[in-house]
Order: C-alpha cells, then sequence, then structure tokens
C-alpha cells in the first residue's frame, strides 16, 4: 500500500508505549496495531486527530505516501 504509517516513531520521540497511546486516544491496543502496522484500509479523521493531539503532531507525521517503486512518467 502507498500510505506508510510511522506511529511507531512518534512513539519513540514522545517515550510513550502502545498501550498507553490507545488508552489516551480511547482505541482498543487491537485496533491501534492495525493501523501501526499498516493493515488498517481506512482511519478517521476523529482518531487521526486524538492521535495527533495525544502525540502533539500533525497528520503527516503520521501518515506518508510513498511510491510503489515505479518511476515517475511525468518527470523527465
Amino acid at each position: 500500500m502507498p500510505i506508510a504509517v510511522d506511529i511507531d516513531v512518534m512513539l519513540a520521540k514522545r517515550k510513550m508505549s502502545v498501550g498507553e497511546l490507545a488508552e489516551r486516544v480511547g482505541i482498543t491496543p487491537a485496533n491501534l496495531a492495525v493501523l501501526k502496522n499498516g493493515r488498517a484500509k481506512a482511519v478517521r479523521f476523529s482518531t487521526l486527530a486524538a492521535l495527533c493531539e495525544v502525540l502533539e503532531c500533525q497528520p503527516g507525521d503520521l501518515l506518508r505516501w510513498e511510491t510503489d517503486g515505479a518511476p515517475d512518467p511525468t518527470v523527465p
């Protein structure tokens, strides 16, 4: 999937456990694991906002777009 999730990076920077983050955000540790391991098909904006509030970051700190490795035909 071209969207990478960097929750682990922010957890390390904030020295916070997955369990603590899940509790503070109000989601189950299992659902947080699905999201942080890149297996989620979607994320609610309210969940993303709660993650950003607790981790004191921007959505772009948690999510990034990756190319599939194929060269971009629009770039010479």
